[in-house]
């Protein structure tokens, strides 16, 4: 099963999305959004960039965990990872990215 995103909306009415692998796993989520509208952008944007590979920046947390974040060209990030154990898993991660983040398909539970 291919990936896909899921657009949600928080209970501040504020919009996020996540891209989720074909097993059902998140593998990005992104920062919250004022409109629909722009949250839609956010899902184009991980669509246009996630196959560039200068576009995700790679980062160890505090405690020692990896993430990495997918940016667009002007630097702006588009989503955040989870953390990862190891840097092998958030290299893993990476790469399913750039697998699912072309999905065209959105689930919309924005209601």
């Amino acid at each position: 099963m291919a990936g896909y995103f899921e657009l949600m909306k928080s209970s501040d009415g504020q919009f996020r999305f996540v891209l989720k692998a074909g097993n059902h796993e998140t593998i990005l989520t992104s920062e919250l959004y004022k409109t629909k509208a722009s949250a839609e952008n956010g899902i184009e944007s991980v669509q246009k960039n996630c196959s560039d590979s200068s576009r995700y920046e790679k980062k160890v947390a505090l405690n020692g965990k990896h993430y990495f974040n997918l940016k667009a060209a002007n630097h702006q990030i588009i989503g955040s990872s989870q953390m990862y154990a190891s840097e092998a898993a958030c290299e893993g991660g990476i790469e399913s990215v750039k697998t699912n983040g072309k999905s065209t398909t959105v689930k919309d539970s924005t209601g």
